[in-house]
């Protein structure tokens, strides 16, 4: 549809006063059929909390008062290491702003030809970025360092005759071609373009009520493919453990941060298809429910595990090891603040994706990455990169063409067979987080009990915490470092929890605090639940092999013989107990009879579990925890020597062995 003469001079003149400003913005959010423009001053602060935020209920029902620019950088916020590179934490205050139909905007955009200078491409060489992930997986994910990782590459360009009627150019070639973005965007600060078509929200928030869409998973379209061999393949895609479960790692590491920004969980929606016009997603939607002020939800936020990895805080420590150089606004986030017509504060934040960087003179970087994981491809892992970074170079004339028309890649992500095998993954998922549970009724003996959990840096303590809290129990967190003997005092029960790092090494700090905690906790007789890494502490405390698994178990999912029947869990170790003969009075173990890895332990006033019952790949994580904890606080159950038929014990192997994504060390 074309715009009116009279709606063309309309869209002009709001163009041209937006642009005059000192800082600026366009945005496209999803599918809207309007352009948001915005224009004003640029302010910088320190911190989040730092942001001015407007409590008013605003005259018109609701507005939009700013837009917040949050670099990676910022995650120092939250304690995590990053390089420095002094991007700012920037306030685009918009008392400049107006809707326009995309129609009338594209009448007016201009249509420039983009010319470069130099020779553009990746600083780094596909067979170099190969060569990285070789290393990482080797050194990194294989010691348990971490189950996926984020690792960025650049392509640089230098453009010429740059200035604002080329970066209008790009802005409206992007609305024109890409598609499926959660926002399409052109940003000015006055200093640097951002300009991009981001396909993944990071967080949203109104009222009360929290969004978070993680993305993960990607399939590449090709060029001169055939409708029926591009289906065949996307149903491979669909079906590669390795897709499936690196999906469900980056779900369980987003339920994290909603369990720790939301009063309630989060509860678990999809999974979906996300068409780009180079690639296809596949994404969940999570929902939950805050009470925490705007600026708050942010910080704890910050970052999507889809850009750096999981466990978040130790994945920034390894990015700052491999990446030469601070990321920028890459993998930070975009948010437009406001208010509802109740004065409560608003955010709708996408993460800095797929976005070009721009400065006044030309200087051109598009940051993108893979996610890699144990069972990552090198090779593949790089021509992901370069997939990602399609749809925004062809926006500059410095990539191809989008392979498949819009209309056809519609189609594919409708087809039934496609649906169909979509739904399928939820089949092996907790029921728990797959439902609301807000109405959740705590337990009868449980209620009012307290638990202290010992974090070693993984916010699956956050995930334990809810689940206590659906029980009907308190808690509470004590961070490794901040364990001290009696720490535990007053508390019903104790919850040594999980985290990366080799359980095996003594001289590092958390291993040493655990261990302490353990020594502790065994020798008081308070009840305690070992969870992963706890659970390995626990099992070296009693004298069990600690050995680095054959297979490392990152994100996947085994069946396994527990408490006399058999259950679907989620593990996510690197290292393992094995049986051992010594001291065999003081735990009952259950392990598997072919490898001997431990995945039980309990004793008088102690359970361990080498396996977690909070992620999303315990499918009945709730009642496993009700069961153990039920038996630790109301009939302990006393331990009874090991025997050999233990040894011939029906405890099934893994099942599933796909990529290693997500996790802790643990």
């Amino acid at each position: 549809m074309s715009a009116t003469p009279g709606a063309e001079g309309a869209a002009a003149g709001l163009l041209a006063e937006v642009t005059r400003q000192t800082a600026f913005a366009l945005i496209r959010q999803g599918r809207s059929d309007e352009v948001l423009l915005l224009g004003g001053l640029r302010q910088d602060v320190d911190r989040l909390v730092d942001v001015p935020l407007m409590t008013e209920p605003p005259a018109d029902g609701k507005t939009i008062d700013s837009l917040l620019l949050v670099p990676f950088r910022q995650i120092r916020e939250r304690g995590f290491d990053c390089i420095d590179d002094a991007a700012p934490l920037s306030v685009i205050h918009t008392p400049i702003r107006a809707e326009v139909p995309i129609a009338e905007l594209l009448a007016v955009l201009p249509d420039e030809p983009i010319g470069v200078t130099g020779e553009p491409g990746f600083e780094t060489s596909d067979s170099e970025y190969s060569e990285l992930v070789r290393r990482i997986i080797r050194d990194e994910i294989g010691a348990g360092q971490g189950a996926n990782l984020v690792i960025a590459r650049r392509f640089r360009a230098t453009l010429a005759d740059w200035g604002v009627t080329k970066a209008l150019t790009v802005f409206r070639r992007l609305l024109e071609q890409e598609r499926g973005a959660y926002w399409t965007f052109l940003v000015f600060t006055g200093d640097r373009y951002l300009i991009g078509a981001s396909p993944e929200r990071h967080i949203g928030v109104q009222g009360n009520r929290v969004r978070m869409n993680p993305i993960s998973g990607t399939f590449r379209l090709e060029q001169d493919e055939s409708t029926a061999a591009r289906k065949a393949r996307l149903l491979r895609f669909l079906r590669d453990e390795k897709e499936i479960f690196e999906l469900f790692m980056v779900v369980d590491e987003e339920l994290k941060t909603m369990c720790d920004v939301c009063d309630r969980g989060g509860q678990i929606l999809g999974p979906y298809l996300k068409p780009m016009s180079h690639l296809i997603h596949t994404e969940y939607l999570l929902a939950g429910e805050t009470r925490k002020d705007v600026r708050d939800v942010l910080r704890d936020s910050m970052f999507a595990a889809t850009v750096t990895g999981s466990p978040v805080e130790n994945a920034c420590r390894l990015i700052r090891n491999y990446e030469s150089e601070g990321r920028g606004y890459y993998a930070g986030v975009l948010a437009l603040l406001g208010r509802d017509a109740d004065g409560t504060a608003t955010a709708d934040a996408p993460i800095v994706l797929r976005t070009a960087d721009v400065s006044p003179a030309g200087e051109l970087t598009v940051t993108v990455g893979a996610t890699l994981v144990r069972d990552s491809d090198p090779d593949s892992e790089a021509a992901e990169t370069r997939a990602k970074a399609g749809g925004i170079l062809t926006a500059f004339g410095l990539g191809p063409p989008a392979p498949v028309a819009g209309s056809e890649t519609m189609e594919l992500t409708q087809d039934e067979d496609v649906v169909i095998e979509l739904a399928r993954r939820n089949r092996r998922l907790s029921r728990f987080w797959l439902h609301d549970q807000s109405d959740s009724t705590p337990h009868p003996e449980l209620a009012g009990r307290h638990a202290v959990v010992l974090d070693g840096e993984d916010g699956f303590v956050a995930m334990l915490r809810h689940l206590l809290r659906v029980l009907g129990m308190t808690s509470e967190t004590i961070r490794y470092t901040d364990y001290r003997p009696n720490s535990f005092r007053g508390a019903d029960l104790v919850v040594v929890g999980p985290g990366p790092g080799d359980p095996r090494d003594a001289g590092d700090p958390k291993i040493a605090a655990f261990r302490s905690a353990v020594d502790e906790l065994l020798g008081t007789g308070q009840p305690f639940l070992a969870v992963c890494l706890g659970h390995q502490v626990l099992c070296g405390a009693l004298d069990f092999q600690l050995v680095h698994k054959d297979i490392v178990f990152q994100g996947t999912q085994s069946e396994i013989d527990l408490l006399g029947r058999s259950e679907r869990v989620g593990f996510y170790n690197t290292f393992v107990a094995r049986r051992s003969r010594r001291r065999r009075d003081e735990a009952e173990v259950t392990a598997d009879p072919s490898t001997g890895d431990v995945h039980l332990l309990s004793g008088s006033h102690f359970f361990g579990v080498q396996f977690h019952p909070e992620s999303i790949l315990t499918e009945r994580g709730l009642e496993i925890l009700r069961e153990l904890v039920l038996r630790l606080l109301t009939t302990p159950t006393p331990p009874r020597p090991e025997t050999e038929s233990d040894t011939a014990a029906p405890s099934r192997t893994a099942i599933h062995r796909p990529p290693q994504s997500d996790t802790d060390a643990t």
